[in-house]
């Protein structure tokens, strides 16, 4: 690992800016202006965001499409989709009860490895 020694020009652009008042560098944080004699912050320069005024009246664009009214949806049949998804439950449960008993026979043969 290398520490930078500050010698090399490409440094420069990470170097604080001198410090008027000093003359020269500093490596303390500026400091925030603090109260006045009054004990008032002094004015800081920003009045606010600008006042904002209402659009004129006609300030959207014209509408020269108008949208088409949306589709009708085809009629569902809610009997067929009951018979399918009944046979869907069917296969899942086959398929759920196909892997139970598998697991049960290596479960058996590996019981009765262990107590021989």
């Amino acid at each position: 690992m290398t520490t930078p020694s500050g010698d090399r020009p490409e440094d420069d652009y990470w170097r604080r800016p001198p410090d008027p008042a000093d003359g020269g560098m500093t490596d303390d944080p500026p400091r925030p202006p603090g109260p006045g004699p009054s004990g008032v912050d002094p004015p800081t320069g920003y009045g606010g965001p600008p006042p904002t005024t209402p659009p004129p009246p006609g300030w959207r664009p014209p509408l020269h499409v108008q949208a088409a009214p949306p589709r009708e949806l085809p009629p569902q049949d809610m009997a067929g989709l009951d018979a399918v998804e009944q046979r869907a439950q069917h296969v899942t449960w086959g398929v759920g009860a196909v892997a139970g008993v598998v697991l049960l026979v290596l479960l058996c043969l590996l019981c009765s490895r262990a107590f021989r």
